[in-house]
């Protein structure tokens, strides 16, 4: 018994939380909630190869996602390497190109894998990789970057790529608008043939109507009514002047007790087309609710779209003229200059966020590439050694621009309702 006024010191054990044990060290930290850009982007191509050798290429590297794919151990993926060595040896390629080949192959794997992060890479080190529910209502946030009438960009977090797609591919393809899908024409004496004419007007972006206020057109089997006196449809027209004539279209009511603003175009300065003397052209343009997967017409936005939060990280100090470099070869203007003082200058992230990852900060130059028999150590103190670009997996700017129908924090309304319905269908498809 522990004597009064002190405390057991199990109890103490028990009662402190254990901290260290769902941490990760800093590197595999950065490898589960980090992509790291390597200088190989895809418009860099050795032009040293031949086109057979391309293929060759393209086809070991097939062969390796394959193998992936199927799990294979780490002696078969050896296995796999050697085989690709004495393949290219029998090809006859030379030592430089059997060496790119089999590094190119090492750093695929490398990437590969570090891309992958499976749900359960951390479980035995106490770290949970799954999605919940609860982790994500925790972490889920949205900040609004920029908001205007036709466009607006904003930060989602804490969110899986999958989803963010999810209301991307909404966007473009789901939410309904409305356009014009028939157009009956009375006089059309233009150049402009009428199918050419009816397609112009289709793609008229907007129509200046809230689609939620409209229903989509639809026939039920219901309707269908047995005509024993034979077809009632007119073939001429009315036999007296005083007779109504037959609408293409019967409401039950006047649209204008109903919307709140006349329907018509948003924007007024759109050419249709250009009429010369005597010509003319009379129609009436019927417009419908529709999806964009159904036609272009229909989609809501000009373009919808979203990339991870880039990551410009200066592991050392770059000083001198390699700063002003640096500064220099950036095409947005990532980088700064920071005066130290006594005519020292040292280079600085001042807008990593307008990164739009060219690599250009951590391609080597043509020179450097060139050079043989460099030190390791001048190799180390290269600028391009110094960087490194991340991209954070669970943080995406995403940009909705409108094509002017609705606003675009409606549309993003809209596209998270439309995926709550997909999910309720399957839910009670499931159950």
């Amino acid at each position: 018994m522990p004597k009064k006024g002190t405390k057991s010191k199990k109890k103490e054990v028990d009662d402190v939380p254990n901290q260290q044990e769902n941490k990760l060290p800093d590197y595999l930290e950065l490898q589960r909630t980090r992509v790291v850009c390597n200088d190989d982007a895809p418009i860099y191509v050795h032009t040293f190869i031949c086109h057979s050798s391309l293929m060759a290429f393209h086809l070991l590297i097939m062969i390796t996602f394959i193998t992936l794919a199927l799990h294979m151990f780490p002696c078969e993926i050896v296995c796999l390497v050697c085989l690709i060595y004495c393949l290219a040896y029998k090809l006859n390629f030379t030592y430089m190109h059997r060496y790119f080949y089999i590094k190119r192959l090492i750093d695929y794997i490398t990437e590969y894998n570090s891309r992958l992060p499976t749900l359960g890479t951390f479980a035995a080190m106490g770290v949970d990789n799954s999605v919940s529910v609860e982790k994500f209502c925790k972490n889920f946030k949205i900040e609004i970057n920029r908001l205007t009438e036709d466009d607006m960009e904003f930060d989602m977090i804490g969110i899986d790529a999958s989803i963010a797609n999810a209301f991307r591919r909404i966007l473009i393809a789901e939410v309904p608008t409305m356009a014009i899908e028939k157009v009956f024409m009375v006089d059309n004496t233009s150049v402009i043939a009428d199918e050419v004419l009816s397609h112009r007007l289709g793609l008229i972006p907007p129509l200046d109507a809230d689609p939620r206020l409209f229903d989509y057109i639809s026939v039920k089997s219901s309707e269908l009514e047995w005509l024993p006196e034979g077809s009632q449809l007119s073939m001429s027209a009315p036999a007296h002047s005083g007779d109504k004539q037959k609408t293409f279209t019967s409401f039950s009511q006047s649209q204008k007790e109903i919307l709140e603003k006349p329907l018509g175009v948003k924007f007024k300065d759109i050419t249709i087309a250009r009429l010369g003397p005597g010509q003319a052209i009379e129609f009436e343009a019927h417009a419908v609710k529709g999806v964009g997967k159904v036609h272009a017409k229909w989609s809501p936005v000009a373009t919808a779209w979203y990339r991870m939060l880039p990551e410009v990280v200066i592991l050392e100090e770059i000083k001198g003229a390699q700063a002003e470099e640096l500064v220099k070869k950036c095409p947005v203007n990532v980088f700064d200059i920071e005066d130290l003082g006594n005519g020292g200058k040292r280079a600085v992230v001042a807008k990593p966020r307008a990164c739009t990852l060219c690599r250009e900060c951590i391609r080597p130059e043509e020179s450097e590439e060139s050079t043989e028999g460099a030190s390791e150590a001048q190799e180390s103190s290269a600028p391009w050694k110094q960087i490194e670009l991340r991209r954070v997996r669970d943080h995406f700017i995403f940009t909705i621009e409108s094509t002017g129908s609705l606003r675009p924090e409606v549309l993003f309304t809209e596209a998270v309702k439309i995926l709550e319905e997909k999910c309720e269908r399957v839910i009670s498809e499931l159950s």
